[in-house]
């Protein structure tokens, strides 16, 4: 499980940070008739979100999680600023599950 932990933790900060430069992109598009950023940004946050749904379900298969909380970690990377607060959770359970499991 420790293994997977670390994936997790690395995408879930990129896909998190990617988000919101693509929150800005999509602002710069629609708000301000600036597109090429977003033809940039868009395809990149989508492959790094792929990835971050095989490392959630890597993880989420390892800890025994169930589909609906597997479920809900993968949306927290389509809301900003939400992947950073799952990450934290989820590590945070992780460790935790890890302590119950070494005493």
């Amino acid at each position: 499980m420790e293994s997977a932990l670390k994936p997790f933790r690395i995408l879930a900060y990129i896909v998190g940070v990617m988000l919101l430069v693509l929150v800005t992109c999509i602002v710069l598009r629609y708000g301000f008739g600036i597109e090429g950023p977003s033809k940039i940004v868009s395809p990149i946050h989508g492959f790094l979100y792929m990835i971050y749904l095989v490392a959630t379900m890597n993880l989420g298969m390892k800890a025994r999680w169930t589909w609906s909380y597997i479920l809900g970690v993968m949306l927290a990377g389509t809301v900003p600023l939400l992947s950073f607060v799952f990450e934290r959770r989820v590590t945070r359970r992780v460790e935790s599950e890890l302590a119950s499991a070494a005493a």
